[in-house]
This record gives C-alpha cells, structure tokens and sequence, in this order.
C-alpha cells in the first residue's frame, strides 16, 4: 500500500511542476484557465464561477465550479492535477459552512449569493504584499 501512496505521490508532484495551485474551498470564486484545442491551435479558456464541491482523493482530486451562463446554471467538473488546467485563480474567498453547496442548484438570483469571508480576504492580501517584498 505504501508503494502505491509513493508513487501516486511521484506523479502529482510531477503534474504540479511549474503550476501553483492555489489553497481553495467550497464557496470561493474561481477563474480557471484552461487548454483548449481547435485543429491545430490550442488557446486557454477562462472559466470563471464558484467552486461547489471538491474530492480530495490524491491523484483523482477534482473540483466543480458552477456559473450561470445566459440565465442556465452550468456545472463543470475539473481534475485538479490535470495537464489541461493551465491555472487556478481565486477571484474572490466565499463565507459558507457547507462543504458541498449542491443546494445552490434550486436558487437564483440574489439568494444564490454567497458572502464574502472578508477575514480571510484580508489574510490573503497580506500574505500576497508580503510575497512582493
């Protein structure tokens, strides 16, 4: 068993070469960036909603961000350690106490908000001036 904890370890560890993921929950507001292949070009794709859910199973890890596109709820499930998520962003840190905010799926409009957790909002700013320094 510790074989394979091993070496599931090698390969996130190589996925996340290069990429910062960053620290992130249900509730936040995410902007993730990803690879998009048209013929023989390939772009990034912003996707941008709020992260409802997240597995954290080692190398199977996957998320799922919901956004409302065009007045239909759209729901996309990533893989965390996926060669095609180029970036991670968090736009904003939601204030839920929840871990899966599957109930979002029955509101609309200005009862589907969430909060903003201003606390962590303001830790995270501190943290990223003190990174620049």
């Amino acid at each position: 068993m510790n074989i394979l904890k091993n070496l599931e370890k090698e390969q996130m560890d190589k996925l996340t070469q290069g990429k910062n993921l960053p620290d992130f929950k249900a509730g936040d507001t995410l902007k993730v960036h990803t690879k998009v292949k048209e013929g023989d070009r390939e772009r990034i794709q912003i996707y941008e909603g709020v992260c409802i859910a997240r597995k954290n199973d080692g190398l199977n890890s996957s998320f799922t961000v919901r956004k409302i596109s065009f007045g239909e709820g759209v729901e996309r499930v990533f893989p965390l350690y996926s060669p095609n998520v180029a970036k991670i962003e968090v736009a904003r840190i939601g204030k839920v106490r929840r871990a899966k905010l599957y109930f979002l799926r029955a509101l609309r409009g200005r009862s589907a908000r969430i909060a903003d957790d201003l606390t962590a909002t303001s830790k995270a700013a501190a943290e990223k001036a003190n990174a620049e320094k």
